[in-house]
């Protein structure tokens, strides 16, 4: 008899052949299963890790840089693998809540901490490599012909483009004022670069730092003597400048707030570089208009915050006879102007507001971040952060505010940071502890006392 006439028997049949098959194959294929699995492993951490980073990433550096190589300004893959030299470690930012003084305004105050740009240290690094970019995209600019970068700073641009001035083949001639920190043209000779620190004088005379540098680059380009090029980045008025906060620095704040989630944006302006592009992209470029509250932070002694207040540049250092020297009366170095830059004036029409911060303002709100919260930044830091709790009270709450937190206090330590002690704000008195004194005898520490105390502006407080 055939299988066909027993069902039974042909279906136990084909289910022993079925089995054994499958055991064979299975025998036979199983030096692979390692092999498979490990593939299924890493494509499964890679999609993971695209998916953190499509999360935190500057997602809208998209069309706006096919053309250019300053798509190497937004390095947001940095930590996620190698970068290519010091350039690589320019941007991606982290955005950082500031809990004493969300706790103080009940609202989120952000700052991003652009002391961690990898260069110079401030946001003055994207400016630097922008501009520098810029001039050698025109061949203003060739590396290893001996040419020479020449600005005029109080600091932070000269010291971005003294580091990547010799990452990139070329040499770097800083004019600065006679008066800033002398920790920053110290660091500045250590980095390879020329330093010219001159008398203060108005933007009017040929001997004011920025003159001179521009000066100095024509005499250079002129000289038959030698085939190289002097170039004058000129930050004040180049737009190289505020582009580059347009395209890395704005849409990084943009990513990192969730796709805009802000409510006021606050930055104090030298150039106006960071004000403008930043403005711009998230107002602009993103569309939030008039949802985004954008405030100018300006020291005493600076006139733009009469400019945008009532449209006249005027400072009160400007009457009769109480001008003290010829430049911003101010212990802030980095930010405030007596002029209207072209890169402020960029921006000028989206900012909606401004806060005039006193010296003793910025002083304490210096030593309070390092109280309560071991933030240690220079003065144009602290300037933002006063001008962000004062933007934060006339919110209401729960708002998102964001500002940025520029250099490191140990460029500040000889001036700004001297004038904290002097005031009697660090442990033991002056910074110096007496020999009777025990256990916290005349010891002025921030903690435990009001924010808004602290500032002298307790009529800002909520009812």
């Amino acid at each position: 008899m055939s299988l066909r006439d027993h069902p039974r028997v042909y279906g136990t049949a084909a289910l022993a052949v079925a089995f054994i098959a499958g055991v064979l194959v299975t025998l036979g294929f199983k030096d692979l299963y390692p092999e498979l699995e490990a593939r299924y492993q890493r494509r499964k951490k890679s999609a993971y890790r695209h998916s953190i980073f499509d999360l935190i990433g500057p997602v809208s550096l998209e069309d706006r840089e096919t053309s250019s190589s300053h798509g190497d300004l937004s390095t947001f893959d940095r930590g996620h693998g190698i970068v290519d030299g010091i350039e690589g470690t320019i941007g991606n930012t982290p955005l950082i809540r500031i809990r004493s003084l969300s706790e103080a305004t009940g609202c989120t105050i952000l700052a991003k901490a652009e002391f961690l740009n990898g260069a110079g240290g401030s946001p003055k690094d994207r400016v630097a490599l922008s501009m520098i970019q810029a001039a050698e995209e025109e061949g203003l600019l060739v590396p290893n012909r001996g040419d020479v970068i020449y600005e005029g700073t109080v600091g932070s641009t000269g010291i971005s483009l003294a580091t990547l001035a010799r990452a990139r083949g070329y040499r770097a001639h800083i004019c600065m004022p006679d008066d800033v920190a002398i920790e920053k043209s110290d660091l500045l000779r250590h980095l390879g670069a020329e330093v010219e620190r001159v008398p203060v004088a108005p933007i009017t005379d040929p001997g004011h730092y920025v003159n001179l540098a521009r000066a100095r680059a024509r005499a250079h380009s002129a000289s038959p003597d030698t085939p190289s090029r002097g170039v004058f980045c000129d930050q004040f008025e180049s737009l190289a400048n505020y582009t580059a906060h347009m395209r890395t620095t704005g849409p990084e704040i943009w990513a990192q707030t969730g796709g805009g989630k802000l409510d006021a944006f606050i930055a104090g302006a030298g150039t106006g570089g960071t004000l403008s592009g930043v403005a711009k992209y998230l107002k602009e470029e993103r569309g939030l208009g008039s949802a985004l509250r954008v405030v100018l932070a300006d020291p005493q002694g600076s006139g733009l915050f009469h400019k945008v207040r009532h449209g006249v540049m005027w400072s009160p250092t400007e009457r009769e006879g109480t001008r003290r020297r010829t430049q911003v009366d101010s212990l802030v170095e980095g930010i405030g102007v007596n002029r209207v830059t072209g890169n402020f004036e960029v921006g000028r029409p989206l900012v909606d507001d401004a806060v005039r911060v006193t010296d003793e303002q910025a002083l304490r709100m210096a030593r309070w971040l390092v109280e309560h919260d071991g933030i240690f930044v220079g003065s144009s830091s602290a300037v933002n952060c006063v001008a962000a709790v004062v933007t934060a009270l006339g919110l209401p709450p729960g708002s998102r505010v964001v500002t940025i937190l520029c250099d490191s206090g140990a460029r500040h330590l000889s001036k700004f940071w001297k004038h904290i002690a002097a005031m009697g704000l660090e442990d033991g008195g002056a910074g110096e502890k007496k020999e009777n004194d025990g256990p916290g005898q005349g010891d002025p520490s921030l903690r435990g006392k009001d924010l808004l105390d602290v500032l002298g502006i307790t009529h800002l407080r909520r009812k």
